[in-house]
């Protein structure tokens, strides 16, 4: 896909918010619904947007056609980052989005998207599914008269495009930069200015110079929305972002109208999707990166160690205030989180970064 296509697609992103009143409304006959799903995600965009374009419709053919999903980009009902509050008033039915956008109703809906210096992919499964994450993240959406599930994920993102290289932590006293949930928090502590924007605005903020430098996802999004034309130094790790979860969100009082069997196939769906989009981030991130440095010469570059740390820190104090904000549902929501990081750390350690240490060990193993 051109990156115009994107934008075009996406501009609506920004533009106010829809009337309920002069929504298409849903389609009930003969035992049979239409939903409307309204979503954060540029027109067309590969992985995320695609990605709940095919939960919409994987619905549909679980259901056997008794429970339609039609489904909008951002801007086509609503805007961007309202997802959330549209389908909690009935607006819409549903939406798919991240939870981090709802950070400013409260911090404890970031913890279920990601958490800089947090979990992977497979440690957010664990904890959302096995750890309770689940139960909390039911509690959290009650307040708001949504339910919620994990509904893909884009696995370790990119630490972010910017215009000029950053050798030190001083490089980002007053940088401008686009990053959004407690990420963008941390940067606020090393003296970023955040700037919060939908994707689909992105591109021609840091091409006017209105920002400094942005993160999105990785390799295969970012290769698509042209952020090499205008920013060359692209850094890892993503610490902001190391194992993120995107959301199907469900209008709580539809939810709890549907019969079981409807419920189980969108609770299915979303755990189907939770999978298939993992696997194709991974398997496409690799080629775009390959196509980012061989031929549009962007500078591959790995975050100072001294910036890291900084950066860590920052988060730290982040997770220190939280757990003594008063509020009661993100103050529990994250000791659960960091409880269940510090209990499946010493696991992740052995076996998945013990087993990649060792597969860059010197030997000889074919390519192909």
């Amino acid at each position: 896909m051109e990156r115009r296509k994107f934008i075009r697609g996406a501009a609506l992103g920004g533009a106010a918010a829809t009337a309920a009143s002069t929504f298409p409304k849903p389609a009930i006959s003969q035992n049979r619904m239409e939903w409307r799903m309204v979503s954060s995600w540029p027109k067309g965009l590969p992985g995320l947007g695609t990605g709940a374009e095919r939960l919409a419709a994987r619905i549909g053919e679980l259901t056997d056609g008794r429970l339609t999903v039609k489904y909008y980009a951002a801007g086509e009902l609503v805007p961007a980052l309202e997802v959330l509050t549209s389908v909690g008033e009935g607006a819409a039915e549903m939406g798919h989005d991240a939870s981090y956008y709802h950070i400013a109703k409260n911090p404890a809906w970031a913890f279920f998207t990601a958490v800089p210096f947090g979990m992977t992919a497979s440690e957010m499964n664990a904890w959302i599914y096995f750890g309770g994450g689940q139960e909390l993240w039911d509690e959290l959406g009650e307040q708001f008269n949504v339910k919620c599930m994990p509904a893909g994920n884009t696995g370790d993102q990119m630490g972010g495009w910017f215009r000029e290289p950053i050798q030190a932590v001083g490089d980002l006293q007053g940088l401008k930069m686009r990053i959004p949930g407690i990420g963008g928090r941390m940067m606020e502590k090393v003296g970023v200015t955040v700037v919060t924007l939908p994707g689909g605005e992105i591109f021609q903020n840091l091409q006017s110079g209105a920002i400094d430098a942005t993160e999105w996802v990785g390799p295969y999004n970012d290769l698509s929305l042209g952020f090499y034309q205008v920013a060359k130094n692209y850094y890892w790790p993503g610490l902001h972002e190391p194992g993120p979860v995107l959301e199907c969100v469900i209008n709580k009082d539809k939810w709890e109208s549907l019969p079981n069997d409807l419920q189980l196939a969108i609770t299915t769906a979303s755990a189907e999707e939770n999978v298939r989009m993992l696997a194709e981030y991974n398997a496409r991130s690799a080629p775009a990166l390959r196509s980012l440095v061989e031929e549009h010469q962007v500078q591959l570059r790995q975050m100072p160690r001294d910036v890291i740390e900084a950066l860590g820190n920052a988060s730290g104090e982040l997770m220190e205030e939280y757990q003594s904000s008063g509020d009661a549902i993100l103050e529990k929501v994250a000791g659960a989180f960091l409880s269940f990081r510090t209990e499946i750390s010493p696991w992740t350690r052995i076996s998945e970064w013990g087993y990649l240490s060792a597969r860059q060990l010197n030997y000889n193993f074919p390519k192909s």
